[in-house]
């Protein structure tokens, strides 16, 4: 089975994870963290989960400069992923990547319309933005944008079709005149493209996107079977040594995150944030604090059973030097020195548990035990519990502390086993069952 995997399975995954569109999408989507998590924390402010401190915000009139912060930041990401996107796709073509994020950016704004139209009176206002499609509605289009641009500016490079000034001439402007040849060609093939769709479909580019392509996906992720996939996926390339986080995040992040603030933008509306309002279970949140909470794997039950309950000194140590950083979920050091990494043994509780975390913080959420998820988020490294807390009140915490207990039970037996394995090797015994379920009985 193993070499089933590594030989046939592996190599065509890793091929396509380290494709020049996937790596871009990913570590363009990484541009967007400190806007994400700064307008998290207005967001935050604005809609304190405490109903007494929430009043205050609100007669005091701080919301108001609260949500602006917010609409500037976490609301407009598909503007920063488009940048993001098409920078990293030219840099690592190896050519500056800044020109062709700012040509992003002139297409994305060109794809959406100029006007709007106030449904009571009738009357249309022109020359703006639609802060609409700035956030996770339009985070598909900034993808497609973004990659779009990113192929086409370096194809340009690479064929070297663009103005040459002499090395004399400073770098930046040098810079200007080398993108004026793809940018004039991209943005003219974009206003034939916005002419297409109002001509032919009377719509946009982004609204033709978002009713074709992206409300199809974030439907199938957020059903009990989206989230499972997600919870079985990142913890199966860990398995292998793959970095499943990176790889499953890098892909999903941007749907999961429209997830989020359409919720966000429900409440924005004025209505309750339900499922039959539109409100989405599976999200950013539902990956980061009930699938890798505290790692891959959900590992901190691991951990406790190593600190607290092991009898070897192999896991006694490991337990020790690997407690405080999986309370801030870096866990690479129990993956690979437990190990759980092509370990038979241990990858079962290792899949189980975030699967198992899926399905219970599903229910809860589909049955509204645990409010759903607004556009709230917490750095990665949060603390469990903590975390909890802030991206959803004492219910979502609460549930985060039940499926960590839970966690630690499924893996007590399969770490009791290594357990006895590896004291059984330290003693000098031999490793067979009968002298096992001794030491087990013993722990």
């Amino acid at each position: 089975m193993n070499e089933w995997i590594n030989e046939k399975l592996l190599p065509p995954v890793l091929r396509f994870v380290n494709t020049k569109p996937i790596t871009a999408l990913r570590n363009g989507m990484l541009y967007t963290m400190p806007f994400t998590i700064v307008g998290s924390i207005f967001l935050l402010l604005a809609n304190i989960p405490y109903e007494p401190a929430a009043n205050w915000v609100t007669e005091s009139g701080l919301g108001v400069y609260f949500n602006q912060a917010f609409g500037a930041s976490f609301a407009i990401m598909a503007v920063f992923a488009v940048i993001g996107i098409a920078y990293s796709y030219v840099k690592t073509e190896g050519f500056e990547g800044l020109p062709a994020g700012m040509i992003g950016l002139v297409i994305f704004i060109m794809f959406m319309s100029a006007e709007l139209t106030d449904a009571e009176s009738g009357i249309t206002i022109g020359n703006i933005i639609n802060k609409d499609w700035t956030g996770g509605k339009g985070m598909i289009t900034a993808i497609l944008v973004g990659l779009i641009v990113g192929w086409v500016y370096s194809w340009f490079l690479r064929h070297d079709i663009r103005i040459k000034l002499p090395e004399q001439v400073p770098e930046n402007v040098a810079n200007s005149f080398t993108a004026l040849i793809p940018a004039a060609v991209l943005i003219t093939g974009a206003m034939f493209v916005y002419i297409f769709f109002d001509k032919v479909f009377s719509t946009t580019f982004f609204e033709f996107i978002y009713d074709v392509l992206q409300s199809p996906l974030q439907g199938v992720t957020d059903t009990l079977g989206g989230a499972l996939i997600i919870g079985f996926l990142v913890p199966f390339f860990w398995f292998f040594g793959v970095h499943g986080s990176t790889i499953v995040g890098g892909i999903m992040e941007p749907i999961l995150q429209a997830n989020s603030l359409e919720n966000t933008e429900i409440l924005n509306a004025g209505k309750a944030l339900t499922i039959e309002n539109g409100g989405h279970i599976v999200t950013k949140q539902f990956m980061d604090q009930f699938q890798t909470v505290t790692g891959a794997g959900m590992t901190i039950g691991l951990v406790v059973f190593m600190v607290f309950l092991a009898k070897s000194a192999q896991f006694k140590q490991l337990g020790r030097l690997s407690l405080a950083p999986a309370l801030f979920g870096i866990n690479e050091p129990i993956v690979f020195a437990t190990p759980i990494v092509m370990n038979p043994i241990m990858v079962v509780p290792f899949i189980l548990t975030p699967v198992v975390s899926s399905v219970i913080t599903y229910f809860a959420l589909y049955t509204g035990l645990v409010p759903l998820f607004t556009a709230v988020q917490v750095p990665w490294t949060t603390p469990a519990i903590l975390s909890g807390l802030l991206v959803g009140g004492w219910r979502t915490a609460l549930l985060q502390a039940f499926v960590l207990v839970l966690g630690f039970f499924i893996y007590l037996p399969f770490a009791r086993k290594m357990d006895a394995i590896n004291y059984a090797q330290e003693t000098g015994q031999p490793v067979e069952e009968d002298v096992l379920e001794k030491i087990e009985a013993e722990q």
